[in-house]
């Protein structure tokens, strides 16, 4: 390809991307379709409308945007949404301010689970008369029942970390112990903002109940890692982002859940303005 040629093509690349992401940052901030003239108008585009919907066409026939009627603007398509949040949202987290999260969070219609990264470890297990055992970790206690198999299974993890013991109970299925420890960080470390946001998403797409509560009780948190999370986690139309960062000179797990419509480079400007 002659140098002529590859200017051309990265020419065109370069404008029907620029035209894509313009039209995603109209819709976003509207949210109603985009038609061409009103794109140019709103970014003062050198393009002359004709232009501009002649790369809408080319985007939608490659199932980037969308459009209701012929005479309608266009909407971007949810891979259109995916691909634009993998580029504007991959980035780290470190403070936030909690009444800001607490405020937007409803303002622009998230839901966000947020629960303190504790770095316990287990240091001692208390026998009382073979009928129940007090676990006792480096910041609070919980008491479970007594059989001897847990007992001889608990003192094989003494010292290890409250993140590993949990995981470890669940992996090997011991319910009881992990509900005791999960129901404990619950109470007093896990707390949910704007959780009828998602109470309206789970009654939409008729989440069962082993999935609500995977939310509510805030055990979702220990099965992701930092990163963005669409279908496999959530409907196809949605998109969860999440983070280790800090809130109250505290490190937390948090994770935000809504439409990928939502303005998340508004919502994270606010949280993290002091």
């Amino acid at each position: 390809m002659s140098a002529k040629k590859y200017k051309m093509v990265v020419n065109i690349m370069d404008k029907k991307e620029f035209l894509l992401q313009s039209i995603i940052k109209a819709y976003i901030e509207h949210l109603e379709p985009i038609g061409s003239t009103q794109l140019k108008s709103m970014y003062d585009i050198a393009y002359s409308p004709a232009t501009i919907r002649g790369y809408f066409k080319k985007l939608g026939d490659e199932g980037y945007l969308a459009q209701e009627h012929v005479s309608s603007g266009r909407t971007p398509t949810s891979e259109a949404l995916k691909q634009y949040w993998q580029t504007k949202l991959n980035f780290k987290l470190k403070g936030i301010n909690l009444r800001a999260l607490q405020y937007f969070a409803s303002e622009i219609g998230l839901s966000v689970f947020v629960k303190k990264e504790k770095s316990d470890v287990l240091l001692n297990i208390i026998n009382v008369e073979n009928r129940y055992m007090i676990l006792e970790f480096t910041s609070f206690a919980v008491s479970i029942k007594y059989t001897n198999a847990l007992h001889r299974f608990l003192n094989d993890m003494i010292s290890l970390s409250l993140n590993d013991i949990l995981k470890i109970s669940k992996d090997v299925v011991a319910y009881e112990l992990y509900e005791a420890i999960s129901n404990n960080i619950q109470n007093n470390d896990f707390e949910i903002f704007n959780y009828k946001e998602f109470l309206n998403l789970a009654l939409t797409y008729n989440f069962d109940e082993f999935t609500i509560n995977r939310f509510l009780k805030g055990h979702i948190l220990d099965d992701i890692k930092e990163g963005l999370y669409f279908e496999n986690l959530l409907p196809d139309d949605y998109l969860g982002i999440c983070h280790n960062c800090m809130i109250n000179n505290e490190d937390v797990k948090m994770l935000v859940v809504g439409q990928l419509s939502k303005n998340y480079e508004y919502f994270y400007r606010k949280i993290t303005s002091f």
